[in-house]
């Protein structure tokens, strides 16, 4: 069963690829944006060691029951499917980006990467989760005490 955290991780990096959450059958979409509101800017998903406000307002939208069926853009799942227990979160043979996957039955049709140009692209950075900076240094602080020693 996927999570409440992993279908929003979910999400999360497929934001960063400009991926959209469609609801109200094409009529609206949710796609965090640079809090600027510069249209050029980059998607604005992570702040530091934690999700943007933009990308947690995105969420709590998504998830709210006002709006309806929402679905990542160029998949047929609804975000509300995946959080039954019927979905995992597995990542994606062609590109390692996690996909939608049933526990039991005829798999996705597709990756939402179907649909993206020069997807996967080994040039640039992949999408990621928030890191806690002082977390990873003390790991990597850690390794080389072990090192030496």
């Amino acid at each position: 069963m996927a999570t409440k955290q992993e279908v929003k991780r979910y999400l999360a990096y497929w934001f960063q690829l400009g991926k959209k959450v469609i609801t109200g059958n094409g009529e609206a979409s949710f796609l965090p944006q640079d809090a600027r509101g510069l249209a050029n800017a980059p998607l604005s998903v992570l702040n530091g060691d934690r999700y943007s406000e933009e990308f947690e307002e995105c969420w709590q939208k998504i998830i709210s029951p006002e709006s309806g069926d929402c679905y990542l853009e160029g998949t047929y799942e609804t975000i509300a499917e995946l959080l039954t227990p019927a979905w995992n979160m597995l990542p994606c043979s062609r590109c390692s980006m996690p996909i939608a996957a049933r526990n039991v039955g005829m798999p996705a049709l597709l990756c939402p990467c179907n649909d993206l140009p020069n997807w996967p692209n080994t040039e640039l950075p992949a999408p990621r989760e928030p890191i806690k900076t002082q977390d990873k240094l003390q790991t990597i602080r850690d390794r080389l005490v072990k090192n030496i020693t």
